[in-house]
């Protein structure tokens, strides 16, 4: 008898976003999130950032490319089940999970490791239960 598996939920994005360039990971997270949502993960003030990056210019400023990686990655383990209306909400509201804090301001500003990991954990727990 062979046993099977079900794999993590964000296991199959983990691997595709790891082997994508920065700027495919920009222009991925702006088509599930929008322009908008993507410059406020990066910490940026315009969107015309978010298409210079797409572009595959800096416009003055790098990116931190592996915070993205992770925004990318939660959004497209939310996608898979959800519309992007509502991936963008959850990315935005205030969530009980966090603490009533916003994933999308967390990942800006709070620690990689220990903050990102808890937005990972409240994306599988929404997928599990919400």
């Amino acid at each position: 008898m062979t046993v099977t598996s079900q794999p993590r939920p964000d296991l199959a994005a983990y691997n595709e976003i790891t082997r994508l360039e920065p700027g495919a990971v920009v222009a991925q997270l702006a088509e599930i999130l929008g322009k908008n949502m993507t410059a406020l993960l990066a910490g940026v003030k315009d969107s015309r950032t978010v298409d210079a990056w797409i572009g595959g210019r800096e416009a003055g400023r790098k990116f931190d490319v592996e915070r993205l990686r992770l925004a990318l990655r939660i959004a497209k383990m939310l996608r898979g089940r959800d519309d992007k209306r509502v991936v963008q909400a959850w990315f935005m509201g205030l969530n009980p999970q966090l603490g009533d804090r916003s994933p999308a301001r967390l990942l800006r500003d709070g620690d990689l490791l220990t903050d990102g990991e808890e937005v990972l954990s409240a994306a599988r727990a929404f997928l599990i239960g919400g």
